[in-house]
């Protein structure tokens, strides 16, 4: 895990640094819609799915490469992930030219693997869940002097992805309460910085898998936990523990943590692939799950804002099949 501290400005240095390495993805509103989501709410969806790589993760693999001094980059890049990660690693090392290693669970979908050995890395198995991959990501570092980059527990990559954040606050300034998937809690550890910082009286809530409920047990317990075991399709919100840097900034700045399970998030990936021909994978539709089976119900009238995190195909049937 990295030093440093996660600040608005860090967030707007990352944003600085990055500038040219990933896209400003747009936000549209969920309107019209043959199927109402049963919510007397307005709904604008940010469309991070859309970002290079198809997820907010090269945001945070960009901050980081572009924080590291040049001996540190040429030694090449090793990373555990659960897929995007991996991805967001596997683009920054492209991008400048150097090796990169992902670490995957054997959960990880084949889609995601080729994808990152599309982009010049090589992929290795290790383990059943992110956590097993990441040990042996952090022997290799060890071993062979490679620049590890952690897919959360890292305030440049936290920096990066609150990137994601700061749009969200100046295309979409009169939400009320923002949605956000969590994995590791990288991504809604950067949002929560950001937005708590230029608008405090938002509300944030975060969304996790009822079979990875990683932070929302650790704010149960009012401590970090390690879950005894995965039970979720959606594997970027699968690590079975969290990190103390990410745990602090969530208790500090989420004001809830909502569970869905892997069907609610079935649900409403085909709903927004069925509404707007949005393609995404589970994570991606967890916050439209939250909205849609109720475990986040704002204030009749609101507007709410929710984070579509990642691009895939595994929250609906393939085109074939439809």
């Amino acid at each position: 895990m990295s030093g440093g501290t996660v600040s608005l400005e860090s967030i707007r240095a990352a944003s600085a640094r990055i500038d040219g390495y990933v896209s400003r993805t747009p936000v549209m509103a969920a309107l019209p819609v043959k199927v109402p989501l049963g919510l007397d709410v307005r709904l604008t969806l940010k469309l991070e799915c859309l970002q290079i790589v198809g997820s907010f993760k090269a945001r945070g693999a960009s901050a980081k490469l572009t924080s590291l001094d040049d001996a540190a980059v040429r030694r090449g890049l090793v990373t555990a992930s659960g897929g995007n990660h991996g991805l967001g690693v596997a683009y920054a090392g492209w991008r400048v030219g150097v090796p990169t290693r992902v670490y995957l669970p054997r959960s990880t979908p084949e889609a995601k693997a080729r994808q990152i050995a599309g982009w010049g890395a090589e992929v290795v198995y290790r383990g059943e869940v992110w956590d097993e991959a990441n040990r042996a990501a952090l022997a290799a570092a060890e071993a062979e002097g490679l620049t590890y980059v952690h897919a959360f527990a890292d305030a440049d990559v936290i920096s990066g992805q609150g990137t994601v954040g700061l749009e969200m606050v100046e295309d979409v300034p009169d939400a009320e309460v923002m949605l956000v998937a969590i994995g590791g809690g990288g991504l809604i550890s950067g949002i929560a910085t950001a937005v708590k910082a230029l608008r405090p009286e938002v509300r944030i809530v975060g969304v996790e898998a009822v079979g990875a409920p990683t932070l929302h047990a650790s704010l149960a317990a009012g401590e970090l936990v390690t879950l005894q075991k995965i039970e979720t399709a959606a594997g970027t919100l699968a690590p079975r523990r969290s990190a103390e840097l990410n745990f602090e900034i969530i208790r500090r700045l989420v004001d809830a943590v909502v569970l869905v399970s892997d069907d609610e998030m079935r649900k409403a990936a085909r709903w927004l692939w069925d509404e707007f021909a949005i393609a995404t994978e589970l994570s991606g539709a967890a916050t439209v799950a939250a909205l849609m089976s109720g475990a986040c119900r704002p204030p009749v009238g609101s507007h709410a804002l929710a984070l579509v995190c990642g691009a895939g195909s595994d929250g609906f049937p393939r085109p074939e099949a439809l």
